[in-house]
């Protein structure tokens, strides 16, 4: 069943996928109050046909559904044209977890039982994300940055190491090209979670941590020994200026 709230004042529209209805009530109602429109499908197969037949914005999504479960309807939503930020909601709280939702697509994680202010802000933060991002397509002219064997396509959004086309997530994209374009800078975690992700919640550094080690495996010859994206013991990270 579909269910929508509307208003027409609100400037985003949201798809909650969400098999509770209790949690995609409460979640709807209080996306009210930064402006935004919900549409509730119960399970993933009715998310994926909402989210084809309408226009969004944004998909909070949860990862245990019926039948097809939040993964499958992630990577689907992934495949599609067209890029929206997708918010993951989790009863589940290992980090395999987590990353597996990450690393399928996913923008971003909230576990349950959850805090209204902090989804609020999540969300909000993905909206100025994106924002920012289109903001800077229009005022920016596409490049190309090389470094060694690694160039990253800011037009296409594509990332080739040695040649080979690399399928990065957009947070990993993100995270990316922000050290790329701030060589031999030191961020700490707290840092990058402020510029990258758009908030600077405590107690969420490993989310920083599970993309570097997911970014390394993917442009790295050898996650163990980096090259691009280097630790700064004790500090954080940051981009090699001499990358190779």
């Amino acid at each position: 069943m579909v269910r929508a709230e509307f208003s027409a004042i609100m400037m985003h529209k949201v798809l909650i996928i969400e098999d509770n209805p209790d949690i995609a009530r409460l979640v709807a109602m209080h996306l009210k109050d930064i402006e935004c429109a919900a549409v509730i499908a119960s399970d993933g197969a009715e998310g994926l046909r909402v989210f084809q037949r309408g226009k969004f914005d944004l998909v909070v999504l949860d990862l245990m559904l019926p039948g097809m479960d939040g993964v499958s309807v992630c990577q689907k939503l992934r495949a599609l044209p067209g890029y929206v930020p997708i918010l993951m909601l989790t009863a589940k709280s290992t980090e395999l977890d987590r990353v597996l939702g990450l690393e399928v697509g996913a923008d971003d994680y909230l576990t349950k039982p959850f805090s209204i202010p902090e989804l609020q802000a999540r969300i909000k933060a993905l909206f100025r994300r994106v924002a920012a991002l289109s903001n800077k397509q229009d005022m920016q002219p596409a490049e190309i940055l090389s470094f060694g064997g690694l160039s990253i396509d800011t037009g296409k959004r594509q990332v080739r190491v040695e040649g080979h086309d690399v399928n990065l997530t957009a947070k990993e994209f993100d995270l990316l090209l922000f050290f790329a374009r701030h060589p031999g800078r030191v961020y700490n975690r707290t840092e990058l979670l402020d510029k990258v992700w758009g908030y600077g919640h405590d107690g969420y550094e490993h989310t920083v941590n599970s993309h570097i080690n997911r970014l390394r495996a993917k442009i790295e010859k050898d996650p163990a020994k980096p090259g691009y994206v280097l630790t700064v013991w004790g500090v954080g990270y940051k981009f090699a200026e001499h990358a190779a």
